[in-house]
């Protein structure tokens, strides 16, 4: 497929992905934020027709009355909201992404020849698996015991995911590895809305057409599955964004990172929906931001020998030349660039001084450039790199 064309199709199915993923994670951590502020009903009468709490509230100069009830009203209104294609698009939108991005262009952003020797029939069939066993896994542990113990489920899941995280930097990129991880907790949250959330309140619908009461579990079922999806919200948003912080994929113990960054992002979640139904504890928070700080503190450069071996433009020029033209150049010859990534060039040793720091920072410190090590850059060139960064920056 021509450069330029899935170039344009990255670009709208990234904007339709990000609109739909607003939508979807804006009306869920909405319905959130309701459900943990719904006082006992003031109206007796309200008591009589099941209604377990309300809220009033004000938005864009109006007034809002929202009721919630135990199981369902009497009697079902003409028009009743659903919130399910919110969550639909997302998905697909992503799924197309990924395909186009990860799959379509696997020799580039998928497969690492340095972590393992991959064709990309075999990445993409091990991810196609993994999206499907994940969702497997976990809604066979919702559906066990398990799944009636909150603690236990949490500590039990958190070491799962550990585990994803961990094989999938074993088997693809970092930047490879972190986006199917998040793919992984993407599809178990829209997979518990579609054979989940919704088949449940269709059996709730249905059972008022048959003038029968619906069965109350449904609605535990739904409310244990968004409760979830709410904890699993800013990891993956993290993931979203994460080809943009190549020190976090790019280091040698990327799944760590990627695990403490998954915790701080649950426990904020943890924090804001305890604060949702009033005061409450700000250790979650707390312990959250440590964990961060943590991760920083850890993954922070080493500093280098003071004295340096001084390396010539010329010789710096040759590996730049071999290793990293053929994308970052004015008319780059990878089939993959129909342009240069990020409108960095090489092409004159002006051009090459202009990015040395992020020449140095790419190549040496995170190690993530080339991409995937197309090129098969090799560590004495690296350390080439490195030494003329060095001297003169002395």
């Amino acid at each position: 497929m021509d450069a330029y064309i899935v170039e344009w199709l990255n670009i709208l199915a990234r904007w339709a992905h990000f609109v739909t993923g607003i939508a979807w994670i804006g009306s869920s951590f909405y319905f959130i934020w309701l459900d943990n502020h719904l006082e006992a009903p003031k109206d007796k009468d309200d008591d009589t027709r099941g209604v377990g709490g309300e809220l009033w509230s004000v938005h864009g100069g109006g007034f809002y009355h929202s009721q919630k009830y135990l199981v369902a009203p009497k009697v079902l209104p003409e028009t009743l909201h659903w919130f399910k294609w919110e969550a639909y698009t997302t998905w697909i939108s992503g799924m197309f992404l990924l395909a186009l991005v990860y799959w379509y262009g696997a020799e580039v952003y998928l497969i690492d020849r340095t972590v393992a020797d991959l064709s990309p029939a075999a990445a993409v069939g091990f991810a196609v698996g993994i999206l499907a066993g994940g969702w497997f896994v976990y809604d066979l542990m919702c559906r066990s015991a398990l799944g009636r113990n909150d603690g236990i489920f949490a500590v039990v899941l958190f070491s799962m995911t550990a585990v994803l995280a961990w094989g999938l930097c074993q088997l693809y990129s970092g930047r490879g590895a972190y986006i199917h991880f998040g793919a992984v907790l993407g599809t178990i949250m829209v997979a518990n809305v579609f054979f989940v959330i919704i088949p449940g309140q269709r059996r709730m619908v249905d059972a008022f057409a048959r003038n029968e009461d619906p069965d109350p579990a449904d609605g535990i079922r739904a409310k244990q599955r968004s409760v979830h999806n709410t904890y699993f919200t800013l990891p993956v948003l993290f993931v979203m964004t994460s080809n943009h912080y190549a020190l976090t994929y790019g280091h040698e113990y990327n799944w760590l990172i990627l695990m403490g960054i998954t915790l701080a992002g649950a426990l904020i979640r943890v924090y804001f929906v305890a604060r949702h139904k009033g005061r409450t504890s700000p250790l979650p928070a707390i312990i959250a931001m440590l964990i961060i700080i943590a991760v920083a503190a850890a993954i922070a450069p080493k500093s280098r020998a003071a004295t340096v071996q001084s390396v010539s433009m010329e010789t710096v020029r040759s590996v730049i030349d071999s290793r990293c033209t053929m994308c970052h150049s004015s008319t780059p010859t990878h089939d993959a660039f129909p342009a240069a990534p990020g409108g960095v060039m090489f092409d004159t040793e002006d051009q090459v001084l202009a990015e040395a720091t992020r020449i140095h920072q790419q190549t040496v410190v995170l190690k993530v450039m080339p991409i995937g090590n197309l090129t098969e850059m090799n560590d004495q060139e690296r350390a080439l790199i490195d030494s003329w960064y060095l001297s003169r920056n002395d």
